[in-house]
């Protein structure tokens, strides 16, 4: 058995020849027996990060503060280790170790270096790169699952026009409609998710709205649980786009219910906060600052850090076959990162739940919306060009149009476009353009043919806004634009708007 020196003298040993290196060292360090495995002596350093005074150190095992999963090299001390420290937090540290001799027996002088803070950073760099990737791949599944679902919607609803209830072909129809209105719901997921969906912020009260929600809720979560709203009176506003944070609610208040499936408490609230500069620096993407929390908690089976470290991964479920697509929580994240906020999820096994979103607070007055009118859409007899590449949904477009009595030029492509518009002799009132397309995109078919007929109205369609009309993720308010997949009915009402508007002609994205 080696036969150990007491701490004081050690520190006296030649190897360590000034004391006040070791006792005032900013780092935390500590020496050890690797054979026995024994904190001989520990800095004040290593005091403060672990929370145990210095005599506590002394004479403790390694084990004693080593996480269970921490691997262990040919010396037994881990190059790079999981500790705990004394009120139980885990800290991750890198150690360096150097033998010293004396009295015969080899000890070890152990440098360590609190790695936890970098760790999270860098954990969460690679969880943005991985949503970026993934996003990227969403957006273009998106997109082309959008132009399907036009067209199936839009068949399905001008054969449905067309039938009576009586027909039994009637209840199938509207069974298309209802399945396609159902993915049209799966697709905006994917696009807030990807980023590339079209974003029209507003200044809310974050209180109006979830308490216009409140009776959606009720009915979302179902009776067995108990919804309580703890809203702060003199709540800050934010400026987000209402549809994304109801999606928001909706998807925690989901999750929440899934979690208490014998009953249990769903509470909301909202409160104003400040974040500071220790928050800040464990959290890549958020400045300090004035934020308005909301915070969706439950009572339920809560959950451990395994699936904790997991929770925001896209198409990452714990939900059986079927029940869940995984993008719930992952459209969260992004939802709040695209309005520069953050996300904290606090649970444990049995302790149930607590998603706390914290968005950026402004000193803007409430954005107060007009009521919608509805119009009566009035059959037309312009001409209008439609520019789609893909075919069936230029049919439906061409169709639509024709029946509600416009005259409809269409091309597959902008030189086409182009060609046509150069034979053509008479006005040409409107210009319908998809803004993603071969060769050249929607954005500068438009500029260009404007150039040339500056009289011509225009209106964009996408299945996600690229940024050739977006600007930083907002969709400008002056051009006209349809989301895929729309209607035949909203497609004739928009197209009615634009060409009895007053305005001269629509403003072009861009410009």
């Amino acid at each position: 058995m080696t036969k150990q020196k007491p701490a004081k003298m050690l520190l006296r040993d030649k190897d360590l020849r000034s004391p006040f290196l070791f006792e005032e060292n900013p780092l935390p360090m500590w020496v050890a027996d690797p054979v026995s495995r024994q904190i001989l002596e520990a800095n004040e350093a290593a005091a403060k990060l672990y929370g145990f005074t210095r005599d506590e150190f002394r004479g403790m095992s390694l084990s004693n503060i080593e996480s269970p999963e921490t691997p262990r090299d040919a010396s037994g001390l881990a190059v790079s280790k999981g500790h705990r420290t004394r009120d139980g937090r885990r800290i991750e540290v890198e150690t360096s170790a150097r033998d010293i001799a004396y009295g015969g027996a080899t000890v070890q002088l152990v440098v360590l270096v609190d790695i936890t803070q970098r760790r999270q950073l860098e954990e969460q760099f690679r969880q943005a790169q991985k949503m970026e990737a993934v996003g990227m791949l969403a957006g273009g599944i998106a997109h082309d699952f959008n132009n399907l679902l036009t067209i199936i919607t839009g068949y399905g609803q001008l054969i449905l026009k067309n039938l009576p209830p009586s027909d039994p072909n009637h209840f199938s129809a509207e069974q298309i409609v209802k399945a396609g209105d159902r993915a049209a719901t799966l697709t905006r997921q994917l696009l807030a998710f990807s980023r590339r969906q079209a974003l029209q912020p507003k200044v809310l009260d974050l209180n109006k709205l979830v308490t216009s929600l409140g009776s959606m809720l009720h009915r979302l979560i179902g009776e067995d649980i108990d919804l309580r709203l703890e809203l702060s009176q003199d709540l800050g506003q934010v400026s987000a786009d209402p549809g994304q944070v109801e999606q928001v609610l909706m998807n925690l208040a989901v999750n929440a219910r899934d979690a208490m499936p014998q009953g249990g408490t769903l509470t909301i609230e909202t409160a104003n906060v400040v974040l500071d500069e220790t928050y800040v620096r464990g959290h890549i993407a958020v400045a300090p600052g004035a934020y308005t929390l909301l915070a969706v908690s439950d009572n339920g089976i809560g959950m451990d850090e395994a699936t904790q470290a997991r929770l925001f991964e896209p198409f990452f479920t714990t939900k059986a076959a079927g029940e869940g697509t995984g993008l719930g929580l992952s459209t969260v994240f992004e939802i709040v990162k695209q309005r520069r906020g953050s996300v904290e999820v606090y649970s444990a096994p049995g302790h149930g739940t607590s998603v706390k979103i914290y968005l950026p607070r402004i000193d803007q007055p409430v954005t107060v919306e007009s009521e919608p009118t509805s119009r009566a859409v009035v059959c037309g007899s312009e001409t209008i060009l439609v520019v789609e590449d893909d075919e069936m949904v230029r049919n439906l477009v061409r169709e639509t149009l024709r029946r509600e009595g416009y005259k409809v030029l269409d091309a597959a492509d902008s030189v086409e476009a182009r060609r046509i518009s150069a034979r053509c002799k008479t006005a040409l009132h409107l210009l319908i353009t998809d803004v993603v397309m071969p060769k050249v995109g929607g954005r500068e078919l438009a500029m260009d043919l404007c150039r040339r007929r500056p009289e011509m109205k225009v209106l964009y369609m996408s299945g996600y806004t690229d940024r050739a009309i977006v600007n930083g993720g907002i969709l400008q308010k002056e051009v006209a634009f349809i989301q895929k997949p729309f209607t035949p009915a909203a497609l004739a009402e928009k197209v009615s708007e634009i060409l009895e508007g007053g305005n001269g002609r629509t403003r072009h994205a861009g410009e």
